[in-house]
This record gives C-alpha cells, sequence and structure tokens, in this order.
C-alpha cells in the first residue's frame, strides 16, 4: 500500500508522509477471492488488517444459531484490532464479500510501530469506541427483541387470556360496556319489565354482580402486570451485563495503551 492510500485510513490519517512511509514498511499484502474466510470467531488473533480494495464482512453467530453481520467493511476500513491487541482469540467471523486485496499488520510490528510514533494511540482508542458503541446499539436491540420472543414462546393460554383482559380492562372500550351494561340493567328492572322484575330497586343483585366481577378483574390485571415485570427485570439484567462487558472492554483497552505508552522511550 503507498503513502496516499494508507492516510486515507481514519486510523493513520494524522501521521506525517515519513511515519505513513516507515509504517508501510511493516505490512504484507494479502490477496482474498469473493467467499473466502480470512478468520474464524476463536481463531488465534495476532494481526489486524487494511483493506486496500474490496469487501470485508464482520458476522457473528448467535445463541440462537442466526448470523448477525456487525459490519460491511470497505477500502480504508481496517478489523482484527481487538485480537491484536490483547492477543486473545478472534472475537467474530471475517469473510470476504467480493476479491479482496488486504494488507496485514502484526501485533509485534503495530507495537513496533507505536513506540516510534504514539499519535495513532489516540485514533485507535477513538477507532475503538465508536465501534464498541455501533456494536452496544446492535446487542441491545437485539436483547430486547429476544426478550420478546422468549416471553411469547413460554406464554401460556393463561398468560394470553390474562393480557387481553388487562388490555380491555385499561381501555375506553371497557368504560363505555360497563355504563351500557349497568344503565341497560336499570331500563331492564325498572321500566322494561314494570312488575315481572328479577332486580327492583336498589338494584342489589347488580351490586354482586358488579362485585364479582371487579374481584375476579383486579387478580387476573395482577398476573399480566406481575409477568410484565419478570420480563423487565429480564431485559434490565441483559442490560446490565451488557454494559458490564462494554466497561470492561474499554478498562482493559485502556489499560493496554498506557502500558503501551509506558514502554515508549524517552
Amino acid at each position: 500500500m503507498d503513502v496516499a492510500t494508507l492516510r486515507s485510513v481514519p486510523l493513520f490519517a494524522s501521521l506525517d508522509s515519513k511515519a505513513t512511509a516507515e509504517l508501510g514498511k511493516y505490512l504484507t499484502i494479502h490477496d482474498y477471492p469473493k467467499s473466502a474466510t480470512i478468520f474464524r470467531y476463536g481463531d488465534p488473533g495476532d494481526a489486524m488488517y487494511l483493506i486496500d480494495f474490496g469487501k470485508v464482512r464482520i458476522s457473528i453467530t448467535d445463541a440462537d444459531g442466526a448470523v448477525v453481520t456487525l459490519a460491511e467493511l470497505g477500502a480504508g476500513d481496517f478489523f482484527g484490532d481487538m485480537a491484536m491487541l490483547d492477543g486473545h482469540g478472534r472475537s467474530a467471523n471475517a469473510t470476504a464479500t467480493e476479491d479482496a486485496r488486504l494488507a496485514e499488520l502484526t501485533r509485534d510490528d503495530f507495537l513496533s510501530f507505536m513506540r516510534s510514533d504514539p499519535r495513532v494511540t489516540i485514533e485507535l482508542l477513538t477507532a475503538l469506541t465508536l465501534r464498541l458503541r455501533r456494536t452496544d446499539e446492535l446487542l441491545r436491540h437485539r436483547v430486547s427483541r429476544n426478550v420478546n420472543q422468549e416471553e411469547a414462546l413460554r406464554m401460556t393460554f393463561a398468560d394470553r387470556a390474562a393480557d387481553k383482559i388487562a388490555e380491555f380492562g385499561g381501555s375506553w372500550k371497557f368504560i363505555i360496556a360497563s355504563i351500557t351494561f349497568t344503565l341497560f340493567w336499570i331500563f331492564l328492572n325498572t321500566w322494561l319489565l314494570l312488575d315481572k322484575t328479577f332486580d327492583p330497586y336498589p338494584y342489589v343483585l347488580l351490586n354482586l354482580v358488579l362485585g364479582i366481577f371487579c374481584g375476579l378483574q383486579a387478580p387476573v390485571i395482577m398476573m399480566s402486570q406481575n409477568r410484565q415485570a419478570h420480563k423487565d427485570r429480564l431485559r434490565a439484567n441483559l442490560d446490565y451485563q451488557l454494559n458490564l462487558k462494554n466497561e470492561l472492554l474499554l478498562s482493559d483497552i485502556i489499560r493496554r495503551l498506557d502500558e503501551i505508552a509506558k514502554r515508549k522511550p524517552e
């Protein structure tokens, strides 16, 4: 990759021509045909890649077995940096979606270059933070969807009935239906049936029916609220785990960058 191409990569945009030319000496060029696998989740990771041309898809397989695309990268983008920094396995899959040429930068070469020019440290931290934010939003959306799907699978007929009753009991339809039923009952027992009325004023039977109805409605509504509260607790717990993971990742990145800065010769 020439100097102009390297400086078009946001990660190295702040470097001058001399530093960029020095960086180019560390790069190894690799060509990948369309649909080729660059690395898989869990593979050992000791290098990052810069895309000269072509496109690369970064994806993971979730707990449901579905393939989730995290990013579609093109010329000027980079990937594989997390595994290169911490020396652990790959955190996602990388696949060429069209013929691509990649420049590989190994962990040892990258650390050597950062010791000579620490400006790239800030750029790398900024880029990693932005990626983490995008991944956080994607995972948050998928966690919410998975919670709802899991709840839907576990719902029994009684749960669905409780939800429908609670939904109807908190609507204007219920209020209008209750008023209409009460007025019809009064009209029926006051004027329509005359001497054959079965619930004369003060409508004791009506009061009994309404009391029984309200007594049954309240626990059904509470059942629906309790199930919703359980779903909210599950979602809150997943959000907490996700935020904790992000916090730990950021702390680890900062710690490693501090270590690199300390090793820089005075």
